[in-house]
């Protein structure tokens, strides 16, 4: 392989890796708060995709206000979910909770199947479709847009979570659940902005991968997977490491996509989440499932 195409992999698997990295953030940031561990990211990305096309095409409505509206309409799906399925579960155990978000991704996604279909579609990209040329390497715009995204939102969430009122009680309830409680901290509500702020992420993760990659009502389990894979790459619990695992994990995508048949390309996140089990469970970061605060 030249160096010229050892580049453009990288490139490519920067770009999928940095939606990756907003879905592991939307993981870590409702398990931080909550402990649960929400298989319905990848849920989130897919409607925030697929709404947004529907109100661009059948709704006609301008980029923006689409864009705005798919995120709004997430946010409220994410947020019933949160109030009539996790709320009365909230104290049973890791595996039954994961098993309910299970569930509930299911439920979206056949629902996705009766409004949409079947097929895989493209959103519009942000701002055209021309590369940026360095040398023989090709930058997609959009893949610009993408790592744009994932750095405001890290950004947000240090600064919210370190240096605002509500950030430090959702911190709190994340220390201790029982304890926040006790001092008038409505832990209640803590989990809810976290599902909130989750589905926020997630949504405008759809609307940044949506001009990348093709989004069906199927999407949503496999992304789940990648951004799973991702913050446990990463050090769970942890937003850099959120972004670290997700762009490790796109890379080592994209430069197996170099060696493999295409076909295999999703298997490498098993096989990747297989390896850091085995040899690293603590992630890159150094924080697991059980440790992470």
């Amino acid at each position: 392989m030249s160096i010229e195409g050892l580049l453009q992999y990288l490139v490519s698997g920067i770009s999928i890796g940095a939606v990756y990295a907003l879905i592991a953030l939307g993981f870590v940031t409702i398990y931080r708060c909550s402990r649960v561990v929400n298989l319905a990211q990848g849920s989130f990305v897919m409607l925030g995709t697929l709404f947004a096309i529907a109100f661009l095409k059948d709704l006609g409505w301008p980029y923006l206000a689409a864009g705005i509206g798919a995120v709004i309409t997430v946010t409220l799906i994410a947020l019933l979910m949160y109030r009539l399925v996790i709320a009365p579960i909230l104290k049973v155990s890791l595996i039954t909770m994961i098993m309910v978000t299970v569930g509930a991704s299911m439920l979206f996604e056949n629902a996705a199947l009766l409004k949409w279909g079947g097929y895989p579609i493209y959103s519009p990209p942000f701002t055209g479709t021309e590369p940026i040329m360095l040398g023989s390497v090709a930058i997609p715009t959009q893949g610009l847009w993408v790592l744009a995204t994932t750095v405001s939102a890290l950004v947000f969430l240090y600064l919210f979570m370190n240096h605002t009122l509500i950030g430090k009680q959702m911190t709190a309830t994340a220390d201790n659940f029982v304890a926040a409680s006790l001092v008038g901290i409505s832990t209640g509500q803590m989990v809810a902005l976290a599902f909130v702020i989750s589905a926020i992420i997630g949504a405008m993760a759809g609307l940044a991968i949506g001009p990348i990659v093709p989004i069906s009502y199927s999407s949503g389990a496999i992304l789940s997977l990648k951004g799973f894979v991702a913050a446990v790459l990463g050090g769970w619990g942890k937003s850099t490491g959120a972004v670290l695992g997700g762009i490790a994990l796109g890379v080592i995508e994209s430069l197996a996509a170099a060696f493999l048949p295409s076909g295999y390309k999703d298997a490498v996140a098993f096989i990747v989440l297989l390896l850091i089990l085995y040899f690293r469970p603590v992630g890159i970061l150094g924080s697991s499932l059980a440790e992470a605060d």
